[in-house]
């Protein structure tokens, strides 16, 4: 029997990875919320046990054989070294420590990361989930032709900043309706209606942090074996789910029945209808990246192609709650016994 800590376990992230540990062969743990103050004392449940949320002490985290931090990046700063003290594995959804010496952003799903976690791995980082969903589809067209050069946009939901975020787009759309001054303490920014590459001033949230830390977890995923990703990050104005527009060149052309071929399969979904575009809503509650193949023909066999564009979706919150499971799972046999070592 594992002992789970959940640090941050009252956010939307938090929400979305008791979920997924509840449907995963860890829902017999016993499972232990965290959160700041002002969330303590929340009644909370992961699967059919229900508990409350606790405020993080200087003994939270005794006996924890793991302990997921879905929370902020400020929160994962101040607690993540008591709870290794404590010989908890850490894992970080929050992204905080993806430059900390010794930490390994990982993708389970990937099974080719050229880093293996041990005994000294201080904690592992599960990838952003737009590194993992643009991971998961480079790969996999690799298999069909080496990849020439590759270039996307990640059209970046309100709930990838939390739950602020989300009421702050909900706020500003009814004032813009109703005529009324627009709240803007998140994003000091329309959000509402409105696409972006940067957002104000003061704004608590940072695109461009956002677009440097999916540019780092795909290249670590990636350790070299696909090209360099052009990227560029866009709010949407959504609340939930993250879209992309990728172009992808091929270093031959290819028959197009071998490129769909080689996307499909575990946690990518292939649309092949016209009229069943992908989409973030399309993608919310999915366990798989909806991706739609439109390739640029070749003029003298078009049947092949060398160039190509990609338009994918995925649900942002349960693709990094998943990753984080697997990564879970990975680290078990490093703890046969259910002890901490």
């Amino acid at each position: 029997m594992y002992k789970i800590a959940i640090a941050g376990a009252s956010t939307l992230l938090g929400r979305e990875l008791k979920e997924a540990l509840s449907e995963s062969p860890l829902a017999a743990a016993n499972f232990l919320l965290l959160d700041e103050e002002e969330a303590q004392g929340q009644l909370d449940q992961v699967g059919d046990e229900v508990t409350f949320v606790r405020a993080i002490d200087a003994d939270s985290f005794e006996r924890a054989d793991f302990t997921f931090f879905a929370g902020t990046e400020a929160l994962t700063r101040k607690h993540w070294r008591t709870a290794l003290r404590a010989g908890s594995t850490v894992l970080d959804l929050s992204g905080a420590l993806d430059q900390e010496t010794g930490v390994l952003v990982r993708a389970p799903w990937l099974g080719s990361e050229s880093t293996t976690v041990d005994l000294f791995t201080p904690a592992v980082v599960p990838a952003h989930p737009a590194a993992l969903a643009l991971a998961l589809l480079l790969e996999r067209l690799q298999l069909a032709a080496p990849l020439r050069f590759a270039a996307a946009t990640v059209l970046e939901p309100a709930s990838a900043f939390g739950r602020a975020a989300m009421d702050e787009l909900h706020q500003q759309t009814v004032s813009l309706l109703s005529f009324q001054t627009l709240p803007r303490a998140v994003f000091d920014a329309q959000a509402a209606y409105n696409l972006m590459t940067g957002l104000g001033e003061s704004a608590t949230v940072n695109l461009g942090a956002e677009e440097a830390r999916i540019r780092r977890h795909y290249e670590a995923l990636g350790d070299g074996r696909w090209p360099t990703l052009a990227l560029q990050v866009i709010q949407a104005p959504v609340f939930h789910g993250q879209a992309f527009s990728i172009f992808v060149e091929l270093e031959r052309p290819v028959d197009i029945s071998a490129l769909e071929e080689a996307l499909s399969g575990d946690h990518v979904d292939l649309v092949l209808e016209d009229t069943d575009s992908p989409s973030n809503l399309a993608a919310t509650g999915q366990n798989d990246v909806l991706v739609r193949l439109r390739p640029e023909r070749d003029g003298r066999n078009p049947n092949q192609a060398s160039r190509l564009w990609l338009w994918a979706a995925s649900d942002n919150l349960r693709l990094h709650a998943q990753n984080a499971v697997e990564c879970a799972l990975d680290l078990r046999r490093l703890r046969p016994a259910g002890t901490v070592q």
